[in-house]
């Protein structure tokens, strides 16, 4: 049996990004799901481009403040106890609004928890 008691805060940060990325299932141990937690503070994007998953299903659940999240279709505006869900092939972009007044606090769970099948997304692909 494992188990395992993370403190995200003691999770080290990614350097690749504009916002406060930590890897919480690395530090878990978990190899089946992503679990990164995130920090944008106003006019910070969270992905590192707008894509979609070839295979990953991703769900956003929002900690503190709201996130803005842009689709082909419409932006969401998800507050704090919500949980934002994307299907596979679903293109979005998850952000801060720049009109925000504070920043946003979100865990994002994706599963399963593959690497390269992040595609960029520029508009209609027809």
């Amino acid at each position: 049996m494992g188990y395992r008691v993370v403190d995200c805060d003691e999770v080290e940060t990614t350097d690749d990004r504009d916002c406060e990325l930590r890897r919480v299932s690395d530090a878990a141990g978990l190899e089946n799901v992503a679990i990164n937690r995130f920090r944008a503070e106003p006019g910070q994007q969270i992905p590192l481009a707008y894509h979609y998953h070839e295979e990953q299903e991703e769900a956003f659940y929002v900690l503190s403040g709201t996130l803005s999240v842009e689709t082909p279709e419409q932006t969401y505006e998800v507050e704090a106890g919500c949980l934002f869900s994307v299907e596979p092939n679903s293109p979005q972009r998850a952000y801060n609004a720049e009109a925000a007044t504070e920043a946003v606090e979100l865990l994002a769970i994706g599963a399963p928890a593959v690497t390269g099948d992040a595609k960029p997304y520029e508009g209609s692909e027809e």
